[in-house]
């Protein structure tokens, strides 16, 4: 599929294919080539961080990937309209140290904590 029909108005397929490009293009971990399927105005927030225009989004990538290693990202399509998409994503990655943030279980059974960690502090 070419990249103009990735673009809308989008049906299912299309809207597949679109999030699955995106998904390849984010796990080359490469911020420029990110950053280019994004529009020279794009306004990102991440938390507390706010990142405006394609050099800030190469600059913040640059960042995340640097303390995310060997950082990979999944995305499924969630819903779809004629000119936009909503996906969920899961991604996975280790820090310096080798730590992860996959909850670790007790051998018993019961998992030890049950919350998600969406803040800079590991598990």
């Amino acid at each position: 599929m070419t990249t103009s029909a990735l673009s809308p108005p989008f049906g299912r397929d299309t809207a597949i294919a679109k999030v699955r490009a995106g998904e390849d293009l984010w796990n080359t971990r490469d911020p420029q080539r990110v950053a280019l399927g994004y529009t020279a105005d794009s306004r990102w927030r991440n938390r507390s961080t706010l990142v405006c225009g394609r050099a800030q989004i190469v600059e913040f990538l640059t960042d995340k990937w640097a303390r995310e290693l060997d950082y990979r990202l999944i995305k499924e399509l969630w819903a779809f309209g004629n000119d936009r998409i909503a996906v969920r994503f899961a991604y996975e990655f280790h820090d310096e140290t080798g730590k992860d943030r996959l909850f670790h279980w007790d051998l018993s059974g019961p998992r030890p904590q049950g919350h998600p960690d969406l803040s800079e502090l590991g598990l």
